[in-house]
């Protein structure tokens, strides 16, 4: 139903004690372009809304996935809040709706329609810019079913009312002159003794924060039960909250409010202090989780073919719904209730920085700005890149150029790759794999073209020629086709393929990932090398839970598999080692335990004393790990005693996390980047030592990159002889904020991790 972006047609204002500045034309016009992708969720069925079409009669371009997902989960926040409402003023004679910044909303309508509005004896208010008004009000006038609805009403061309219905009444007015804005409810017939519901939905944030807050304060003071209900954009500081403003800024209507209020808590806050009783508020990834039933989810996943999942959730870690009363006791909105106010999660405790570096001067490395790519260590000083989406020459499409980094001095360089055989071509796919094989060659497995087109058969490569920067050659790449794999019936991307050895045979060990039809892959399969093809091999134990974009790493002779995302669509954090057992394998499930970290500094050493408990430490081994605490490294366990209780200790398992890169060296297990649900924080370097299951977070320091490093979509490959980490490409489409992608590899320094120890 309504309440989606077409309310983003905001009001601008200069100093709260000066006539406000007429609000901008840009401003008022991102409103088009949410209609759009307004009218386009509801043709594809994510809202039951066949009133939009009729407000928006003129067709536009279908809208991505992902923005469709954005305005559905936006619908279903706002039906809950406004159905609650509604529902519990049955028992007053009145009740009425003020939406502020309505746009082409076809919310009143719904409800008209649905029959929550009947026998409520209130009225339903819509505000917004006069010349916006002005046209909602033609376009009602003439609709014979959206005049039927309204009850016969008048278009007004004179003074702020511009269409007056029965219970329902269009002004037009800047929302940043409060007084005309109270002058002109209160001539349209609105009741402060009448218990009222006050809707903003990416309203405030375009407004100047003075008139925005003193807006949140006259309706706590002027109404005597009231609930407003707000959503909007909350983390502007990190990576994909960073895009989301630049965005706005360059359509030259900023969002003004995050920076005083960016998060959660901050936005409770402001209500609070501004006359409001109660204030319960979460992001949208939480509203999905709790209050969006399983079968509207899978009536969603299945309207179109998608594969934007992290897109999805940064979108949702950066809107929130806030749900805000004053009045009686009974009145408090039961719209959460299930919720503890502000946040639901856990935020993570990192142990130290890694720092990010760029890993070449100029325009020593191009060609890298891509997504769903494979880079993988060739030789020891070069790094081939294969497939992908991104930039090609100013336009983004699937890449099918593959792409050589050079060891160079104290950095890397790109360079041109030459095909032994000119009728090869890369063919496009990208979310595949490749694995360097001891043999020297590679094998391609797996990826897509698009979601509903799934790649083609296996591919070999090979480096025939040498890669050294002093050769007067480029490096000469053999891409050749293999024939299809026997067993291997199932076309998938997002998968691993990890090799292991199963009684004197080289194996890779197939795992999971997506395929056609929104299916995510429990299956795995042993491809024989040799023969190419999958051969049965027992696995004993419980079958995990299918996933995708999980990591996969070899190890101690078997495979090491880190979080992903199942088919519900819900982060795992869940640490698997598929470890040879008998003839066979057997699945195992890895507890980690993360150092402990007092989250108050100022507390001194001598508070908590620390004692070593095998008994209740989830590993294997006798070995203490450590704290981290003031800078001194001391052991540590999973019982500690404390003299007070001044210090708090975060102890859990993995976060969950998916999209992330995953490396073994030294016995150590590393994870690099993703995408969690712990904002505005954003995955770094986890590093598990696989001894002690000890498990440390490194926040990945970015202060001399110039540009948002979004670290989901991404490769990496670890040089072992520099102990580095090479990031290459990442991003993706940020919602409705356009394409991001990183303009640069990343080289990622690991001293600090290898110093401080676990």
């Amino acid at each position: 139903m309504g309440g989606q972006r077409g309310r983003e047609r905001r009001e601008s204002g200069g100093d709260a004690r000066a006539p406000p500045s007429r609000p901008s034309p840009r401003v008022s016009g991102t409103g088009d372009s949410s209609a759009a992708s307004k009218r386009s969720a509801a043709a594809l069925g994510y809202t039951s809304d066949r009133f939009v079409l009729q407000l928006l009669p003129r067709g536009g371009p279908r809208r991505a996935p992902a923005i469709h997902r954005g305005y559905h989960i936006r619908a279903r926040a706002v039906e809950r809040s406004l159905r609650a409402f509604l529902m519990g003023t049955r028992g007053h004679p009145r009740s009425q709706v003020v939406s502020l910044g309505a746009g082409w909303d076809s919310l009143y309508f719904c409800l008209k329609d649905a029959g929550l509005l009947a026998g409520s004896g209130g009225r339903f208010f819509e505000v917004d810019l006069p010349e916006v008004a002005s046209r909602k009000a033609a376009l009602i006038s003439g609709s014979a079913e959206l005049r039927a609805l309204a009850g016969g009403g008048v278009r007004e061309d004179l003074g702020s009312v511009k269409y007056s219905g029965d219970d329902y009444r269009l002004l037009g007015v800047d929302l940043s002159q409060l007084a005309l804005l109270e002058g002109a409810l209160r001539g349209a017939g609105l009741d402060p003794a009448t218990p009222t519901l006050i809707l903003a939905e990416v309203v405030l944030p375009y407004m100047q924060v003075e008139r925005s807050d003193a807006l949140i304060q006259w309706a706590a003071g002027h109404f005597l039960r009231a609930w407003f209900i707000l959503y909007e954009q909350i983390h502007p500081s990190d990576p994909f909250g960073r895009i989301m403003q630049n965005h706005f800024s360059h359509l030259q209507c900023p969002l003004r409010s995050l920076t005083s209020y960016p998060d959660c808590k901050a936005q409770q806050m402001r209500f609070l202090q501004r006359g409001w009783t109660e204030c319960h508020i979460m992001d949208m990834n939480e509203f999905y989780r709790s209050f969006m039933p399983g079968e509207e989810q899978k009536r969603i996943q299945a309207l179109e073919p998608f594969d934007e999942f992290e897109e999805w959730h940064l979108k949702c870690s950066h809107y929130f719904i806030l749900a805000a009363s004053k009045g009686e006791a009974s009145f408090a909105p039961p719209v959460f209730s299930r919720m503890e106010a502000p946040l639901s999660h856990r935020a993570p405790c990192f142990a130290g920085t890694v720092a990010a570096s760029f890993v070449g001067a100029g325009e020593a490395v191009v060609g890298l700005k891509r997504y769903g790519h494979c880079s993988v260590l060739l030789a020891p000083d070069v790094i081939l890149t294969t497939g992908g989406f991104g930039d090609h020459g100013g336009r983004h499409c699937r890449l099918t150029e593959l792409h050589i980094l050079i060891k160079h001095q104290e950095g890397w360089r790109s360079d041109k790759v030459r095909l032994a055989e000119l009728e090869m071509a890369w063919d496009g796919r990208l979310f595949h794999t490749v694995n360097v094989l001891r043999s020297g060659w590679a094998v391609v497995l797996g990826g897509r073209k698009s979601p509903v087109s799934p790649a083609l058969p296996p591919l070999c490569l090979k480096g025939l020629a040498d890669a050294d920067p002093l050769s007067p050659g480029n490096p000469i790449i053999e891409l050749a086709p293999l024939p299809p794999v026997e067993g291997l019936s199932v076309p998938r991307w997002r998968h691993t393929s990890t090799e292991v050895t199963h009684e004197g045979q080289a194996y890779l060990f197939i795992y999971g990932g997506c395929s056609s039809g929104q299916l995510v892959l429990t299956d795995w399969h042993f491809l024989h090398l040799e023969g190419l093809h999958c051969q049965q091999i027992p696995v004993e134990g419980p079958v995990p839970a299918g996933r995708h974009s999980h990591s996969a790493c070899s190890w101690a002779g078997g495979v090491l598999i880190a979080g992903g995302l199942a088919a519900s669509e819900e982060l795992l954090g869940s640490l698997l080692f598929l470890k040879p057992s008998g003839r066979g394998f057997r699945w195992h499930s890895l507890e980690t335990c993360p150092p402990l970290t007092p989250r108050k500094a100022s507390d001194t050493r001598e508070e908590a004393i620390f004692a070593w408990n095998e008994s209740c430490c989830c590993c294997s081994s006798t070995s203490a790990f450590l704290a981290v605490w003031d800078g001194m490294r001391i052991p540590a366990q999973c019982r500690v005693s404390l003299k007070t209780s001044k210090v708090s200790f975060n102890l859990g398992s993995l976060d969950e996390r998916y999209s992330h890169t995953a490396h073994v060296h030294c016995g150590k297990l590393l994870l690099v980047g993703g995408v969690w649900l712990s904002p505005p924080s954003v995955p770094g370097v986890a590093m598990i030592d696989l001894a002690t299951r000890a498990l440390a977070e490194y926040r990945i320091d970015t202060t001399f990159l110039e540009w948002p490093l979004m670290l989901h979509n991404h490769s990496s490959v670890i040089v072992p002889d520099t102990e580095e980490i090479i990031l290459t490409g990442g991003g993706g489409n940020c919602f409705s904020f356009g394409t991001h992608l990183n303009v640069s590899p990343v080289r990622l320094d690991l001293s600090s991790i290898w110093r401080a120890g676990l």
